[in-house]
Formats: structure tokens, sequence, C-alpha cells
């Protein structure tokens, strides 16, 4: 990964145009070729972005003054017009092992994968841990129209797992024989803000009761 520290505008061409007027900011070059600009607050969201598959060109002079093109597949790009750099320094992270699920999000895997109608009728599962180059999918399911569904599994729905969720279906959705791919977001309980990016972002939340997917609800002792 590089991280860049420079005073800097930035500019994205594509379907939209948004300008970033000069302004000291943190740029992130990761390794699987995305590019990310970020202020010091919005705490991880970055001010703008390009996914990968993207090229990156870089027009610099001895100071380091210029500007970097990024280009995705669709030719949109961004512009960094670098202005002075404070800080440049690159550095080998390694393969992430991912999160580690606690018991009870690896039990209502399970749980879900053996009850995967709890979804909608006439799901089927594909399996369980589908790899990917960036970590397993928790389960990957056809729905009822044989399309392709990729489910996250949280004890507790986060907005963090839904940016999860979204690199999974980014990653899922370029492999033809998988495309076109949904998300479902399932937990016991999900916040209010990770149900808000869910939606817009056009991913299913699904609340799980641990009780009755285990068997053990007992609804006679139960008001309700």
């Amino acid at each position: 990964m590089r991280l860049v520290i420079a005073r800097c505008s930035v500019d994205y061409v594509g379907r939209l145009t948004a300008h970033l007027p000069s302004a000291t900011r943190l740029v992130l070059v990761k390794a699987d070729g995305s590019v990310s600009v970020h202020a010091d607050d919005r705490a991880y969201k970055p001010l703008n972005w390009m996914s990968p598959p993207c090229t990156l060109r870089t027009e610099v002079d001895e100071d380091g003054r210029g500007t970097w093109t990024v280009t995705n597949k669709a030719g949109e790009q961004l512009l960094v017009r670098v202005e002075e750099v404070l800080h440049d320094s690159s550095h080998e992270l390694g393969v992430d092992p991912g999160l580690t699920k606690d018991g009870v999000e690896a039990h209502l895997q399970e749980l879900l994968a053996d009850q995967i109608e709890r979804l909608g009728d006439g799901w089927r599962l594909v399996r369980r841990e589908f790899p990917t180059a960036i970590g397993p999918v928790d389960i990957l399911a056809r729905d009822d129209t044989g399309s392709t569904v990729a489910v996250e599994i949280k004890r507790r729905g986060e907005i963090d797992g839904v940016e999860q969720l979204t690199r999974y279906l980014e990653l899922l959705n370029r492999d033809p024989l998988l495309a076109p791919v949904t998300g479902v977001f399932a937990a016991q309980e999900i916040k209010p803000q990770a149900r808000v990016l869910a939606g817009d972002r056009g991913i299913r939340c699904v609340t799980l009761d641990y009780d009755t997917m285990r068997g053990v609800d007992d609804a006679e002792s139960r008001l309700f």
C-alpha cells in the first residue's frame, strides 16, 4: 500500500463530475489497484475514489508536483493535481486473514445454510465460505429465479459489514458465470445506519432470530 499526504485538488470526470478544491489530503493506492482520497474526518469514508480494475498514470516533476490520472475500465477518470508532497511511503501488508467470526456468527452461518429457505421460497444453497481473492463469502445461494445471491452474516450488523459485502459483490459481479450477483446482509441486529447504507446499495437486510433457528424458542412462554 502506498500512502501519500499532499496538498492537492481532485476532479472526477465520468457519468457525473465532482471537484475538490486544493487542501491537504491523504491518497491511498492499494495493491488491488484502487485509489482513494481522504480528509481528516468522515471516519473511514473517502472523499472520492476509483475502484479496481483501473490504471494509474503519473506526470510529476522531481519535487512531486504534477497530475495523477486514474482511469477505470469505463473510461471514467480521477485527476489528482499534486501541489506539494508532505509524505510518500509504501508498505507491504501481506495477505489479510479477514475477519474472524465469533461462535455465534459461525453458528448462524451454519444454521442459515441448513435453513436457506428462510431467505425465500425456492432458494437453494450453492456453498458456504465461497472463496474470493479478498476472502470467503459466508454463503453463496441461488434465489427462486436462479439468480446468484451473496449473503454476509453478522451477529450485529453495522456499516463495516455492509462495506465488506459491497466489496464481495463488486468482485463477484466480474465473473460472467455468476453475474448478476445481488446481496443479502443478515444479522441478529442491524443498526439503522447500516440499513440505510445497504438500501442505498441495493442490498437486502434480513434479521435472524438465533433462538428460533436453533429450535429453542418456547412460544408458550412468550406474552406475544
